[in-house]
């Protein structure tokens, strides 16, 4: 399979990218203008009352101590707490796994409807090239590129939802088939362009030699094109999907607005509005984490697709 030093230098990269995130995120929060404590304590709070959120956001302390205490907050698996009155309120930690499934579920939902659709699509495309068939499949991938989830979303609500009242609406996360809406939208986009990526990496391979010396030996159509031309054409698409699933593990906020899903983008959006130093740096951090390992496995993965990687690596 993969030798050691493959995989340490996966991991190390990763972990370098982790690290590197947490540190601009911590930076770039002190940076931006404004005083946090007036978007928490309001305008109406007492300067005893300041000093208190404060000192528990740690603001009294010096950046490097803050650093260190955010550190330290990761070393304890709390990712911090929240201001005012943190002993009565739940962890960072605990309000991202409270949000982590339902934005699991939307990115694997997205996924599922995208690739559904997109690997027929292209596949078709890429094997009729030139014919009505491939300008249809371009058609609909055009389509679905240039139709935005902000315009998509609420023609699904109206439709699905309002007149015909065949699936759940917004604010009903946890009804059944209420991932359904959420997952046709933004599954749309992520589909058309993976379907053009197959299209056009499947027709780069079945113009290589070896699909013609796999042809001239009389191997029939399908065996061709899934064992030999796919698996090829594979690599890129792969990568597409793989950084837009992590993308998507990062929260899709305008689906999630737009269907009232609570979720991580919608958590990261609420904390940035608040100035909420503790949950924006859990948030990111988590998405950061999440994002490197969906792009770790996508690495690793390539060497099951071709053994050329393996040997290289």
């Amino acid at each position: 399979m993969f030798d050691s030093s493959f995989i340490l230098r996966r991991l190390g990269s990763s972990a370098i990218a982790v690290a590197g995130v947490s540190v601009l995120v911590f930076l770039l929060l002190h940076l931006i203008p404004g005083d946090p404590i007036d978007q928490l304590a309001g305008g109406e709070a007492t300067p005893e009352q300041r000093e208190e959120l404060e000192a528990c956001m740690h603001l009294n302390e010096p950046l490097g101590t803050q650093f260190t205490i955010f550190l330290g907050t990761i070393a304890d698996g709390s990712l911090g707490r929240q201001c005012p009155n943190p002993e009565s309120k739940p962890t960072v930690m605990e309000r991202i796994i409270e949000k982590l499934p339902y934005t699991i579920e939307l990115a694997i939902g997205g996924m599922v409807v995208a690739l559904l659709f997109a690997l027929p699509l292209g596949i078709i495309a890429a094997v009729k090239r030139g014919t009505w068939i491939d300008a249809a499949a371009a058609v609909v991938s055009l389509s679905g590129l240039s139709m935005h989830t902000a315009f998509m979303g609420p023609l699904a609500l109206v439709i699905f939802f309002d007149q015909l009242s065949w699936l759940p609406g917004p604010a009903e996360a946890d009804a059944p088939f209420a991932l359904v809406l959420p997952s046709i939208v933004i599954g749309t986009h992520l589909m058309a362009m993976l379907a053009r990526m197959t299209r056009s990496s499947l027709v780069e391979v079945l113009g290589n030699d070896y699909i013609r010396t796999a042809r001239a030996k009389g191997l029939g159509q399908r065996v061709v094109l899934l064992k030999h031309a796919l698996r090829n054409a594979l690599l890129p698409v792969i990568t597409v999907a793989g950084l837009q699933f992590g993308s998507l593990l990062g929260g899709a906020i305008i689906t999630e607005k737009i269907f009232e899903r609570p979720g991580l983008g919608t958590l990261l959006l609420e904390g940035i509005s608040e100035r909420n130093y503790p949950v924006v740096q859990g948030t990111v951090l988590v998405i950061a984490i999440s994002y490197v390992i969906v792009n770790t496995l996508v690495d690793l993965s390539y060497g099951f697709i071709d053994p050329r990687i393996r040997k290289n690596a």
